[in-house]
Formats: C-alpha cells, structure tokens, sequence
C-alpha cells in the first residue's frame, strides 16, 4: 500500500468515448468497485477511474477543488497547535536585541506580563487568513502536481483530460512525478499564496509585537484600517517581496517530503500510511525553515516596522541592519522556538490534508520509487 496520496497512483477521468466497465477490463486488470469508483490493477500500479454515470456525465473538471477543502483542514490544525510557538518566534526575531535573554525568558515574560491569553494574540487573522492560505497552498499545489505529471508523461492536455492518457485497452496510464516535478509544483504553490499570506502574516505580526502598555491596535480590523490610512490599500502587502522569497521555499519542503516518503515505502514498507505522513511531514518542515528562516526574519522585521517613522525602506536595508546586529547568527534569533513548532504544527497539518485527500478519493499519482 503506498504511503501518501500525492505519491499514490492518480485517478483519470475517463471520457464518455471509453467505457469504464469491468467486462473491458483484461484478465490481468480486474476491476473492483467501491462506490462511484472503480480500481484497475496494471503493471504500474493500481489505477482508479470514475464512472460517469449520473449527474454530470460526460463533464470534465479542469479543477478539482477537493485539495482546496483538504488545505482548509490543514490550515485549521496549524493555528490551533502552532500558534503559541509562533509569537514567541516573531516577538524574538522583531524586538530589539537584549530585549529577551532567549525563548524560554521571552515564554515566562510574556506569560507573567500579559497571562496565557497573550500566546494567541493575533490568531483572529490566521484564523480566516491561514485556511485560506493553506487552501490556496496545497490546492495549488495538488493542481500543479497534477499538471506537470501530465506534461511529464506526454500528455498534452495540461490541465484536462482528453484520453490521451489513456493505452490500447481503454486503461487510464499511471502518472508519476519526478523529484524535480514535486520541487516545481512546491515552489509554484508557495508563490502562488503569497497573495493571501501576506497582508495575514503582516496584520498577525503586527498584533504579536503589542506587549504591555498603551495598544496601537484594538484588533485586526482597526489594525487594517491604520495601516490603509498611512499606506493605502497596498499597504496591507508590505513585505511582498520577503514573503516571495520565503515561501518559495516551499519548493525545497515538498521536493523533501517526496524524498522522505520514497525511502519509507523503501526500507520500511510496513509503515502505515499516517504516520508515514507525519514523519516525513514533520521532517520536510525542519529542512524547510533552516533554510527559509533568515527570510523569514527579515519579512517579520519589515512588517512590524513603524507606520509614520519606518527604518527599512527595502527588504535589503532591513537584511543589512539584521546582519549589523550579530552577523548571519541574528538572521536565526527566534529559531528554537520555530524549530520546537515546525515538526508537531505541519506534521500535524500535512497528516490532516493527507488523511483529508484519501477519505474525500481526491485525484493521486502513481507511487515512483
């Protein structure tokens, strides 16, 4: 059984030309039903087509918008077990140096100062922004996967299925994905949300620098407002240029989460599935924010940065007084606590879009060792 459903083999719309019935099926390709799917075995691997019986038959979909709905779960889990650990990151990383003496400090002032509350503030934003963030991420993402896997296997359809996919015995072909083909989907799937994660993580950031005190901002939407005021509309993607470099980063957490599944199914093919998932989930994101992290830094520090009296008029001002501050050590202040965060935050949250994506029988590809 493979191991995760963006690895597993991919289930082919068959067009009303080509019968999708188990009497043209060979003898070494049974078919067996389940529902409004039935699975083929051939050489590379097991094949699911949909009957296109009922409703909608004979329509393709250039879209399927179930790895949207599996990202809105995905992004749920992430603020409910990650958002704790992500205050403490940014008021690490945006504070002035000797501010705090290290994560633990930074925990235990916070805590005493403003009560445990204080570890969810800014949540209302990634509430709505990260399940729409993370619907775009891995719905993208599932899209482009798709996407290249059909250009990869030579099929000219793109997006759509138009039987050419399809071999001699009216079989849908198994697609596979290359590494590479997962790095691009990752990489095109990270910069495609940063449309949405932007002005989030900006309003976010700036309700998690408010300590103690007179408040700046009674919540998100007076903190929108102030922003528009002084700003304008575009104002509220400030930062655009960091969070693109960030989140293409993405590319090299998908690229590794392939790697790790792959040698799973290898060495340990009695692995299940979900923890499969959560392993290499967990893992992928600690090889994504070592590397993505000093962007990151810098992203958060122009996006708290003052409305009327700003210090960084570029992201590359902003990198040259970080690396003032300490040398390349102060582009990772904050990391221990990102660190702590990552594996449980996504391998949690990648466990749920997979499980999510198996349960709702969303399109898969070929497993490809």
């Amino acid at each position: 059984m493979a191991t995760s459903t963006t690895s597993d083999p991919l289930p082919s719309r068959t067009l009303p030309s080509h019968s999708a019935y188990p009497s043209d099926a060979s003898p070494a390709a049974p078919f067996v039903r389940h529902d409004a799917y039935e699975a083929a075995q051939t050489s590379k691997g097991e094949v699911v087509r949909e009957d296109l019986k009922g409703k909608g038959k004979g329509k393709e979909r250039a879209i399927d918008l179930r790895g949207f709905a599996a990202g809105t779960a995905s992004g749920m889990t992430k603020l409910v077990v990650g958002h704790p650990f992500d205050v403490i990151k940014v008021r690490l990383q945006c504070s002035p140096p000797g501010t705090y003496g290290g994560p633990w400090e930074c925990l235990k002032t916070t805590i005493r100062a403003e009560g445990p509350r204080a570890l969810y503030k800014g949540a209302t934003p990634p509430a709505i922004g990260w399940t729409l963030s993370d619907s775009m991420l891995m719905g993208s993402l599932h899209q482009y996967r798709l996407l290249i896997a059909r250009f990869e296997s030579g099929w000219r359809s793109g997006w759509r299925d138009d039987g050419a996919g399809l071999g001699k015995d009216g079989l849908s072909k198994g697609l596979q994905l290359s590494l590479g083909g997962h790095f691009v989907a990752g990489l095109l799937a990270g910069q495609t949300v940063c449309v949405v994660a932007c002005p989030t993580e900006h309003l976010k950031a700036r309700l998690q620098m408010q300590t103690t005190g007179p408040r700046l901002y009674t919540g998100p939407i007076d903190c929108a407002k102030k922003i528009v005021d002084v700003r304008g509309v575009r104002g509220l993607w400030h930062g655009f240029g960091a969070t693109l470099m960030f989140r293409s980063w993405m590319g090299m957490m998908f690229f590794s989460y392939e790697v790790i599944l792959r040698a799973f199914r290898k060495h340990v093919p009695d692995m299940k599935p979900g923890t499969a998932n959560f392993l290499a989930g967990g893992l992928a994101s600690n090889t994504f924010w070592m590397g993505s992290f000093p962007f990151d830094a810098v992203k958060n520090r122009l996006m708290t940065d003052s409305l009327t009296n700003p210090r960084y008029p570029t992201w590359m001002s902003c990198a040259r007084q970080i690396y003032a501050e300490g040398g390349a050590k102060a582009f990772y202040r904050g990391f221990v606590p990102c660190i702590l965060r990552a594996f449980p935050t996504n391998a949690s949250a990648l466990l749920v879009w997979e499980s999510t994506m198996r349960f709702i029988s969303a399109e898969k590809l070929a497993t490809s060792d």
